[in-house]
Formats: C-alpha cells, structure tokens, sequence
C-alpha cells in the first residue's frame, strides 16, 4: 500500500479502533503447496486482542478461525502435516487489511476552486484501510486441549463482538443476543473439527485515510458539499471524513508552521 504524508495515519490507537470497527479482513498468506495457489486470501471476521503486559501481551493480536475446506486452509495444513505440534507456527509472515465501510469514486467536478481555475485535476478515489503484518499460529486439530481451549473461547468471542456491538443484541429493551451454547454441544464439537483456529501476533499497522485532504480547503469543501449532496449513508460518511481528515491535517500544518 502506497502512504503519502498527506494520507498517513500513525496513531496507533486510531488504527486498533478502526479494526475494531472493520472487523472484516483479508488474510494474505504466501505458502508454497504442491497442489495449492501460492498466494491466498480469505475473507474472514477478526477479534482484535489489545496489548496486555499483565498477560506477557506487548503486541496487539489478531483471532479468527476459517473452513478445513478452505484452499488458505489446506495450504497451512500440509505444513502441519510435516510438523506435528498441536500449535504451529508459520515462518513467513501473513499480511491482513481491513477496509472502512465508506468509499466512493470522486469526480472532478467537487473541486469547486481548481477546476474553474485551471482545470488542473482528475478523477480519483476516496477510501480508508488499515493492514498489519504479523505471525501466525495455527489451531488444527479441536481434540487437543490448546485447539480445543482456543477455537472455543475464539467462537464464544466473536458472536459476542457480533451480536453486541454490530447487531446491537443487548438485552433489556433489545432482543438477547444469541450464544454459542443456543446451539446443540454435539453440533459445535463437530463444526469445531471442520475449523482451524488462526491467531497473528501484529508485529507491524499501518493505516491511511485518503478522504482528500491533499486538496486545498477550498477544494476540500467542494468535495465536502459533493458528498453531502449526493445523500444516502455513503455520501453523509465520506462528507464527514473529508472535513475531519482535512481539519486534522490543518492543525499539523500549523503546529509544523509554529514549530519553524
């Protein structure tokens, strides 16, 4: 992923907060097979662990679990086939990127002060996204008591993060949200054994927002209005981001210009 200045976020708070509220991600992996595509990419839901030094934590993780079926799956399988540990470990690391819910296409008629002027400008695309490089251990068999311990606490974790904070099943005046244990225990036992855990510990985040703040306030503004007009959910979101990234990247300018 290509990182102007202009575009960079650092904080990495912002970007933990922004998994947390894109939890769908692409895992990447890079596995030589003989029968399997070297490069792979499942879409998967993610549980973010945050850093914890209570718990020997110093790096945020990464938690999900994806179908034996799965080709991704099978890749990562014939390693474990070659090395017995209950827990393996991949050697090379794996990349996942996670995408804001808001992007669109930006016409050049939202640059209502450069377009009249000198007609200097194109088209583009206005979109966030965050990626993190990191290590993978590998769950692969549910009958041991470490896959076993993970895929349940992971499943328990994710419908929990599901349920409550994107469905809003919270009891009280919302309905109750559904629980792993609402399902049969022989049922889960079995769809346990067709999964393979996955954790990544994130050794690397990185993150952008390209929402137009390389443009001039005026510019900024007219893509601002353009959104807005458009109407909808997508076009009041990316409204609201341009004028926030772009307020952002006014204070650095002015904490840079005061620093001089």
């Amino acid at each position: 992923m290509f990182f102007s200045s202009a575009h960079t976020e650092s904080d990495e708070d912002v970007l933990l907060q922004f998994i947390k509220e894109n939890p769908l991600g692409m895992l990447i992996t890079a596995i030589d097979s003989s029968t399997h595509d070297f490069l792979q990419c499942t879409h998967v839901p993610f549980v973010l662990d945050l850093p914890n030094a209570e718990e020997n934590q110093p790096n945020p993780q990464l938690r999900a679990h994806i179908a034996k079926q799965n080709p991704q799956a099978k890749a990562l399988l014939e390693l474990a086939d070659s090395a017995p540990p209950n827990i393996l470990p991949l050697e090379r690391d794996v990349l996942v990127v996670f995408n804001g819910r808001h992007d669109h296409y930006v016409t050049p008629k939202f640059y209502t002060e450069t377009k009249p002027n000198t007609a200097k400008v194109v088209p583009t695309w206005n979109y966030s996204a965050v990626q993190t490089y990191g290590k993978l251990s590998l769950f692969y068999d549910s009958r041991t008591p470490e896959a076993g311990a993970f895929l349940a606490k992971q499943m328990h974790d994710l419908s929990e993060q599901c349920e409550r904070r994107i469905m809003g099943f919270t009891g009280g005046d919302r309905p109750q949200p559904w629980k792993v244990g609402d399902a049969p225990e022989r049922y889960i036992e079995l769809m346990q054994r067709n999964v393979v855990g996955i954790r990544i510990e994130v050794t690397k985040i990185e993150g952008k927002f390209k929402m137009s703040q390389e443009m001039g306030r005026g510019d900024r503004n007219g893509v601002a209005r353009g959104f807005a007009n458009m109407g909808g959910e997508t076009g009041q979101a990316i409204s609201a981001l341009v004028q926030e990234r772009g307020e952002l990247i006014d204070k650095k300018k002015a904490l840079q210009a005061a620093s001089k």
